[in-house]
């Protein structure tokens, strides 16, 4: 876990560029825009970890770990129905996951965004208060006084893996899987669609 968070700080922080909920001026159609961004990634992206990560389970619980039915549920609470949310962009740039290495390094980066989203919620729940048109923040909220344990939780069933792996290449995947995500998500934030949306 050290070695992750050193060798993946870089495109950590152009990562957190990218995103722009801390802003001061952020309107409802702003955070709105955000959380489409996200569904467009996360539905594809936790598609393709599903298969390499059942190797984990059920100690990892990936099932209960996926994000996109809270952004799902978000996305609901601001108007959009199925049909529409199928219309959403998905990302069809997503980073290689061969195996199971490179698919824990992409879950170290989905599993660490629930940390650094407590911080964005608390923002928030102060810069909106009780405006109705942002809904519940289901995504931010995520497992809710369980971060702290489930966060534990991953990272013991990523070092066992490791140990049981017992290779510095594992390793080395590990952390390319992270970097790759990483690079991932800023690309995927920073584009634009029909020029219309700038994340």
């Amino acid at each position: 876990m050290q070695r992750l968070r050193t060798e993946t700080r870089p495109h950590h922080e152009r990562t957190e560029g990218a995103v722009r909920l801390m802003d001061a001026h952020l309107t409802p159609a702003d955070y709105q825009r955000q959380l489409e961004a996200f569904y467009g990634l996360y539905l594809p992206l936790e598609a393709l970890l599903a298969g390499p990560l059942a190797a984990l389970e059920p100690a990892l619980d990936s099932r209960a770990r996926w994000k996109t039915p809270l952004l799902d549920a978000d996305l609901r609470a601001m108007g959009h129905d199925t049909a529409s949310l199928a219309r959403l962009p998905r990302a069809s740039s997503l980073p290689a996951l061969p195996g199971l290495a490179e698919a824990l390094g992409c879950a170290y980066v989905l599993e660490g965004s629930t940390l650094g989203g407590q911080l964005i919620l608390r923002h928030l729940t102060r810069h909106f208060g009780p405006d109705a048109r942002v809904g519940n923040f289901a995504f931010f909220r995520a497992y809710g006084d369980q971060v702290g344990p489930m966060w534990r939780a991953f990272g013991e069933a990523l070092t066992r893996a490791s140990e049981r792996a017992a290779s510095d290449t594992f390793d080395a995947a590990v952390v390319q899987g992270a970097r790759d995500t990483f690079d991932t998500f800023a690309a995927w934030l920073m584009r634009e669609h029909d020029g219309s949306v700038r994340l």
